[in-house]
């Protein structure tokens, strides 16, 4: 079990969606709270907040998609004494175009926020879990990163990254440092506005947009239970094995389901979740 009382929390893209509620989750558990986003003014009424609930939360601006950034307010953290804990990487950000359709900034920043941005934050915060022995590092990756689907190409293939950066993460901390654990989360679509317009599968409850209370309470659950990988709903772990059948039949069995209709109106907004 992973105590969160007591713990420093740090929160990626944490001023809104499932970020805000993770984090306001984690101070109620008592844990303190650091705060990053790129967004300064809702980051600050969020620390503001959970400080009027009682917890205690510092606030950081931070364009997690810029490695110096990243490195900058690292070292700021660092410097201000706050020893990280535990780690959820959680910022993302999604274009939604077709293959064509995207600039070269849209490919460019989606891997850096939803791929890259998980291996400058991890580094920096890492070592000090391995010195202590203890720790936890969390991958929001996405049920997208399991499977393919249009219009997708450049944030399914960023987040299939995040997938396996943090499936061999995990074996390899298993190998090097038990004592430090991570959880892998994969959640289908939420209702944050990040991927608003989309469409809920053919199969109803089973394939509807994910609440995104209930994805932010599931991951504080999954990380106090020391949960390796969390899918969300059900469905999306037979939906992964898909991938084992030839493709022919894995697209037919996906297109039947709806799935490869859900972005046919997606509006969005390419903000950090």
């Amino acid at each position: 079990m992973t105590e969160i009382a007591g713990k420093t929390v740090l929160v990626t893209g944490a001023a809104s969606g499932i970020g805000r509620l993770m984090a306001l989750g984690a101070a109620r558990r008592g844990a303190t709270l650091v705060l990053w986003d790129i967004q300064s003014e809702p980051l600050e009424m969020l620390a503001k907040e959970i400080e009027n609930e009682g917890g205690r939360a510092y606030p950081y601006t931070c364009d997690v998609g810029d490695p110096s950034a990243v490195e900058r307010t690292a070292d700021q953290v660092h410097r201000d004494g706050r020893r990280i804990d535990v780690l959820v990487n959680n910022a993302g950000v999604v274009a939604g175009r077709r293959f064509l359709d995207l600039t070269d900034e849209d490919i460019e920043r989606t891997f850096r926020v939803n791929t890259l941005a998980h291996y400058w934050t991890t580094r920096a915060f890492l070592p000090w879990m391995l010195e202590r022995g203890a720790g936890h590092v969390v991958t929001i990756a996405s049920a997208a990163g399991l499977g393919p689907g249009p219009r997708m190409t450049a944030y399914a293939a960023s987040k299939a990254a995040a997938v396996e950066f943090a499936e061999c993460l995990r074996v390899e901390l298993d190998e090097t440092a038990p004592g430090v654990r991570t959880t892998l989360v994969c959640p289908w679509y939420i209702d944050t506005g990040m991927f608003e317009g989309v469409q809920a599968g053919r199969l109803g409850r089973l394939t509807a947009i994910l609440r995104e209370a209930d994805v932010a309470e599931a991951v504080l659950g999954a990380l106090e239970h020391d949960r390796k990988r969390l899918y969300m709903p059900w469905m999306v772990y037979p939906a992964a094995a898909l991938r084992a059948l030839p493709a022919g039949l894995a697209d037919r069995t996906l297109s039947a389901l709806g799935v490869f209709r859900t972005m046919d109106h997606f509006v969005g907004r390419a903000v950090h979740r």
